[in-house]
């Protein structure tokens, strides 16, 4: 008995180990406040005063004026004709839908989402778009194009074949100045980069749905499928992402 109570009062003695053990915890602590205190000091408190706080305003988008005329304009495309243009809403935001087409080949459809506030980030354009033409898809690709008006920029687009009565090569990215992407992550580290210089990405969510053989395969489109792309994306640099006044 007297050896089991020795060994519980010893046990619940704490030991000098453990008193340094929590003496360097409690420094690191101090430490730790005394750093959340200078940040106060110097970023919190001057940003209070004079109310401008950067991590809750965000810079404007100058290109937004422009964009917000896509969903009621037709885009020009050398080498196609414009068979119809007309403004769809999908989940409450207007889409731009224009149908063209060339000798020799099927009327083709863009389909086109445009920032038109300051906020928008891109989120479900993919998803609506599925909703919208209930349609099935799989063979999920990438495609990638260069840029032809930024020397090292690169658009790295999704394309996939998709059916619902028909079946179709459906091409998909979030084009911006310079480049694109079809994850709307890679838009927001572009923006986050972006923002360091005080500036902004803006972005137009593309789709392209050119139709193809029920047994075909999305390489028999991948020549037209690219080239088109890349006209669409070089149209928006040169038409659309211009900033043309100060605007949200």
């Amino acid at each position: 008995m007297i050896i089991l109570l020795n060994s519980l009062i010893t046990k619940m003695i704490p030991n000098k180990d453990m008193f340094k053990f929590k003496k360097g915890l409690f420094t690191s602590q101090i430490f730790i406040l005394c750093l959340l205190g200078l940040a106060i000091v110097f970023v919190a408190l001057p940003s209070y005063f004079t109310q401008k706080w950067s991590w809750s305003e965000l810079p404007g988008v100058p290109e937004v004026a422009q964009m917000r005329k896509i969903p009621k304009t037709q885009l020009t495309f050398p080498g196609w004709t414009t068979v119809a243009q007309q403004e769809i809403s999908v989940n409450n935001y207007p889409w731009s839908f224009q149908i063209i087409e060339k000798p020799g080949q099927d009327p083709i459809v863009i389909a086109l989402k445009a920032q038109k506030y300051y906020k928008d980030n891109p989120e479900v354009e993919w998803v609506d778009l599925e909703g919208v033409e209930r349609w099935k898809s799989d063979g999920y690709k990438v495609l990638k194009f260069p840029s032809e008006t930024q020397p090292n920029g690169s658009v790295t687009a999704r394309w996939f074949q998709a059916w619902n009565n028909k079946t179709y090569a459906v091409v998909q990215w979030y084009a911006w100045p310079g480049g694109g992407h079809y994850a709307p992550a890679q838009w927001f580290l572009a923006d986050q980069k972006a923002q360091l210089k005080n500036k902004r990405i803006p972005w137009v969510a593309v789709s392209i749905k050119i139709p193809m053989e029920a047994l075909g395969t999305l390489e028999d489109r991948e020549a037209l499928a690219k080239s088109l792309s890349q006209q669409v994306q070089t149209t928006l640099e040169k038409e659309v992402f211009v900033a043309q006044r100060s605007a949200s």
